[in-house]
């Protein structure tokens, strides 16, 4: 006797309330089924749709913003490697200042290296973004620590910590640039 043969058998011997009974929990198996595969995973997707598509466009403006900004340096006129050098000084002297940074050219590998002894952090990204435009120079390498925050100088109240405005931090450290290559 193979199995269909036993339910069949075991069927015909259940009285009419019990084969409700077997029926209404198959029933409520098969609908739990159906939720936990089909519909949850389903509903869980469609409650998220609108944070992921947000995200998502989000990204996608930000895509478009560096295609652009990368359009707008590719479409810049060339700069000879000395005229770039000459801008990268500028910068340097201008944007960091001597007493955070020093500019120091190389043989003919094309790369200056930037030292830099107490840098801030704000005024270093401005200077990357400035160097990078006038003397489309980019950085190669990095190697950067986090500065110990200086004392006031003698005589001098130190500044209160608050939490509104934590110290600035500073960096240390050399950039190695890498500037146009000769034409």
């Amino acid at each position: 006797m193979n199995f269909s043969e036993q339910l069949k058998a075991r069927w015909a011997v259940l009285g009419m309330r019990e084969r409700r009974m077997v029926i209404a929990a198959i029933a409520l198996v098969a609908l739990a089924l159906l939720w936990w595969i089909a519909l949850a995973p389903a509903l869980r997707t469609l409650a998220a749709a609108p944070a992921e598509h947000a995200r998502l466009d989000a990204e996608l403006q930000q895509m478009a913003t560096l295609q652009n900004r990368a359009k707008a340096l590719q479409s810049q006129p060339r700069l000879a490697r000395d005229d770039a050098l000459r801008a990268l000084e500028t910068s340097v002297r201008d944007g960091l200042g001597v007493a955070n940074a020093q500019l120091m050219t190389a043989g003919g590998d094309g790369a200056a290296t930037v030292t830099l002894r107490g840098a801030p952090a704000q005024g270093l990204a401005q200077w990357i973004a400035q160097a990078r435009g006038n003397a489309h120079a980019v950085p190669r390498e990095v190697h950067l620590t986090r500065a110990p925050v200086a004392p006031p100088p003698p005589g001098a109240k130190p500044a209160p910590a608050t939490p509104d405005q934590p110290p600035q931090p500073r960096w240390d450290g050399t950039l190695v640039m890498a500037l146009p290559a000769p034409r």
